[in-house]
């Protein structure tokens, strides 16, 4: 297969990918903030295959909600449907985000490997922004012109230190439910 041909393939995937946004932004509309406190920041993601993944997990861990920075479109089908359970907020750029959660009394978080304090070992506010940058390219800004933003890291003994985004987010859920407690289901009911 030539290039012409992949390259029309890949659009073809984008603008499939489009149409599936554009139909469940609508039901998104409706969705409710999950039963955590804390929230994720998606600064600058691919518009394929992470965002839809994340979106899953916040579901599952029961995440506030997510904020999108610089992403006008994702693919919503890897998150199986979670993109109408979990409310999203979009912003053109990472400093009206940043200022709309810190003045809602949020602590963000950005993950550095091999930097920052280890996420098992750190006291999670109850009000906690993480915030995942682009697969390549990591976060969008400068951290240290932020002075609230704190720095995590989880642990990684293997050679590569690095982990996939949606997978990091599952792991810091992770952690931030189990400080945080679980809801009984029966308490969401009354």
């Amino acid at each position: 297969m030539g290039p012409h041909k992949v390259r029309l393939m890949m659009k073809a995937e984008r603008d499939l990918a489009k149409r599936r946004f554009r139909r469940q932004r609508n039901k998104n509309y409706l969705a409710k903030p999950g039963i955590h406190e804390c929230v994720i920041i998606l600064d600058h993601l691919k518009p394929t295959y992470n965002i839809g993944k994340i979106f899953r997990s916040a579901d599952a861990f029961g995440a506030r909600e997510i904020h999108l920075v610089g992403i006008d479109f994702f693919d919503p089908a890897p998150g199986m449907g979670a993109f109408k359970w979990v409310p999203a907020v979009f912003h053109n750029d990472f400093f009206s985000c940043y200022t709309h959660l810190v003045n809602k009394g949020y602590s963000p978080f950005i993950l550095e490997p091999g930097k920052g304090k280890p996420v098992a070992n750190t006291t999670l506010p109850l009000k906690s922004a993480f915030i995942f940058g682009h697969e390549e390219y990591g976060i969008s800004f400068e951290p240290d012109l932020f002075p609230e933003i704190n720095r995590l890291t989880i642990p990684q003994y293997g050679k590569s230190q690095s982990l996939n985004v949606s997978i990091a987010a599952s792991i810091i859920l992770y952690e931030y439910v189990k400080q945080h407690g679980t809801i009984d289901k029966n308490e969401l009911n009354s």
